[in-house]
């Protein structure tokens, strides 16, 4: 689905060449953005379900990203997982800001890989449940379901999003994963 989600160790220390050059000469920065731009766009898309907001949001990340490159660093993981962290940043302070009540969008294949249902007859409500029991999760553990298993990351990069151990990543998103479980009636 995301050719970022399974870079290569070569792919991402190609990636980390085109980064040194974009931090010597920023106009050397748009092969980033091309390569992440849609990405980072349906991760913020999903969080607000506006496509004006969500371009101007997105505008704001990868300008952030243009602004301070040069204070980037290597992580071993791909440079999306920074773009990710902003992107999350930015959006948080969006809701601030506005007071808004959050937005969690999902798609059905979503439902799939978070609940083993052998019941496609009961997709509409499994959906509707899901949707409760997102709405109940603290924004931390809504982040982890989200980048977990509607962004398909692996857990090396969303502990880099997060700013904490891969460990640390794995544990906290399966908690989240069973608190969604409870409140949406399927906890063992």
């Amino acid at each position: 689905m995301n050719h970022a989600n399974n870079m290569s160790t070569s792919a991402i220390e190609a990636e980390w060449l085109e980064i040194q050059a974009a931090q010597q000469d920023p106009a050397l920065f748009r092969p980033l953005y091309e390569r992440y731009f849609e990405t980072i766009f349906r991760f913020i898309y999903r969080r607000v379900a506006d496509e004006a907001l969500s371009s101007d949001i997105c505008s704001k990340v990868f300008l952030k990203a243009l602004q301070k490159i040069n204070g980037y660093s290597f992580q071993g993981v791909p440079f999306s997982s920074w773009l990710y962290r902003l992107a999350g940043n930015e959006v948080a302070q969006y809701y601030r800001q506005q007071k808004k009540k959050r937005v969690v969008s999902i798609e059905d294949s979503h439902i799939n890989s978070i609940i083993d249902t052998d019941e496609p007859a009961n997709q509409e409500e499994e959906l509707q449940r899901m949707i409760e029991a997102l709405d109940q999760l603290k924004e931390k553990d809504l982040i982890l379901i989200e980048l977990r298993f509607f962004e398909e990351r692996p857990f090396k990069e969303i502990a880099e999003i997060i700013g904490i151990t891969e460990s640390n990543a794995k544990m906290k998103t399966y908690r989240a994963l069973n608190k969604l479980k409870k409140f949406m009636g399927h906890d063992e």
